[in-house]
């Protein structure tokens, strides 16, 4: 198990040397239309900062890029789908291999030093495998939306579902898939309906311990994650 967590920071410096002379002998309406550009510069850069928005990516090692490279993980290739249109928006992968719901909970706090606009919440999978009761897996899930939004109050969130295999046995997996469609009903939360559609049980999809998309299925993780999340950029970036 590893951990690859991306940070993000920014760090903005602008100057103007205002002053009584003429700037050594040039006249003073040069001197005045160069701190002019200067000043506009800074302010353009200012705006283009404040305008990045930063998404976090905070899950498991389906999110980490378990088994591949950081640029093959999945909050990476929304990246480049986010340079390539253009919009103001930073991926964070905080995604760490073999967390559960209650890690999680735990390790929110930390990460939420830093702004969050958009919120991308893949936790659960590890529960459901060690088979712990989806009550619990609800309650961790449902307290790390609130700290986000206690601390981010206009986060928007979007929370991955999940689904457990059939010899999980029935009731649990039917309890198990309820916890994510009750939680983005009752948290107002945007719904992935299942983040590994069309990759889960896909051999060909997947690392050599059947869990773990290959290169090619975290693409397919990808398309799932940008359906869902390409309109809430657009109109986040229409209405900023």
């Amino acid at each position: 198990m590893f951990t690859k967590i991306t940070f993000l920071s920014f760090c903005l410096s602008a100057g103007l040397l205002l002053t009584s002379c003429d700037n050594g002998g040039q006249p003073r309406e040069q001197v005045a239309e160069q701190r002019a550009k200067s000043s506009a510069a800074a302010s353009s850069t200012a705006s283009k900062a404040e305008r990045t928005q930063t998404i976090l990516f905070f899950g498991n090692s389906l999110t980490a890029g378990y088994g591949l490279e950081p640029d093959q993980a999945f909050p990476a290739l929304i990246q480049q789908r986010i340079d390539s249109l253009g919009l103001p928006y930073k991926a964070v992968n905080a995604g760490l291999s073999g967390e559960t719901s209650a890690g999680g909970k735990s390790r929110i706090d930390w990460l939420l030093r830093q702004p969050v606009d958009v919120f991308v919440l893949e936790l659960g999978a590890n529960d459901g495998l060690r088979g712990i009761s989806p009550t619990e897996t609800y309650s961790n899930l449902a307290t790390i939306i609130d700290k986000v939004r206690d601390k981010y109050p206009e986060v928007r969130v979007v929370l991955a579902g999940m689904q457990m295999p059939p010899s999980m046995g029935q009731q649990f997996t039917k309890e198990f898939r309820e916890v994510f469609t009750r939680l983005a009903a009752e948290k107002e939360a945007v719904l992935i309906p299942f983040l590994l559609e069309g990759v889960a049980g896909e051999r060909a999809l997947n690392q050599g311990d059947g869990i773990h998309p290959t290169v090619e299925g975290q693409k397919i993780l990808a398309q799932n994650v940008w359906t869902v999340i390409e309109p809430i950029l657009r109109q986040e970036n229409k209405e900023s």
